[in-house]
């Protein structure tokens, strides 16, 4: 399985999952955009990627507005003369009970992550429209199926996110654009990294520990590669089987 040849675009880029996918999208052989609102853990990535010898740029990306989306792919298809994969990683969350969430939680969480995939989404559509050809890869999460306790914004925005990756494949595939979702479980990241060994690694889990960015960043490796271009319209779990339970 190579990236090789390919030209990969990633949202949320600079750090987490998107940092981990920008890493292992490298080590496959393709040249890596970082695309990040922090445009300085962006440019920090990018330098690690051309030191593994693959051509990279870090740009500068609110994926919440359509202006500043369409400012930074300008940008990178003067130096790239075409997008083969997108990503759609950026995102956010904000922890409160349904009752005592604000306008604003829910406001910002939605903007970011499920209007930011729309957005990015239907942009790069028009690009890979012309090529006819391409792959996006939208990050959903198990809590868009589950629900998440205390996080009923961010769970929302990823359960529309499996509605409009459908959407879109359903749109898009007969451009020769497959459009997927991943949906990871529990990713032992800087965030999480604090919490309880019970819930590091719940009962749950079937594999028995938690998940690691790079698990969920060769997931995406293969939905972007050549041996996936059959694949569209699915919700790839990377759960560790959690929610599996023996009879």
């Amino acid at each position: 399985m190579t990236l090789s040849g390919k030209t990969c675009v990633i949202t949320g880029g600079a750090s987490g999952l998107g940092k981990a996918i920008c890493r292992v999208f490298a080590e496959k052989g393709a040249d890596v955009v970082v695309a990040d609102v922090d445009l300085a853990g962006a440019t920090g990535v990018a330098r690690h990627i051309e030191s593994m010898g693959r051509r990279s740029l870090a740009v500068r990306m609110d994926v919440s507005r359509r202006p500043e989306i369409e400012e930074a792919l300008s940008s990178v298809l003067k130096s790239f003369p075409r997008i083969d994969v997108w990503v759609n990683n950026a995102g956010v969350g904000s922890r409160a009970m349904l009752d005592e969430m604000t306008e604003e939680q829910w406001d910002r969480v939605l903007s970011v992550n499920l209007k930011g995939t729309f957005l990015c989404t239907s942009i790069i559509a028009k690009v890979m429209k012309q090529q006819r050809s391409g792959r996006i890869i939208n990050m959903s999460s198990r809590a868009g199926k589950g629900g998440s306790y205390g996080h009923i914004n961010y769970a929302s925005s990823k359960a529309g996110i499996i509605g409009l990756t459908k959407s879109a494949a359903r749109e898009l595939g007969k451009y020769n654009i497959t459009v997927n979702a991943l949906l990871p479980g529990f990713i032992e990241t800087e965030l999480t990294r604090n919490l309880s060994d019970g819930i590091k690694t719940p009962e749950q889990i079937v594999l028995t520990r938690p998940g690691t960015p790079e698990d969920v960043a060769y997931a995406a490796a293969f939905l972007a590669s050549d041996e996936a271009s059959w694949i569209t319209g699915i919700g790839l779990e990377v759960t560790g089987g959690t929610g599996m339970f023996a009879g």
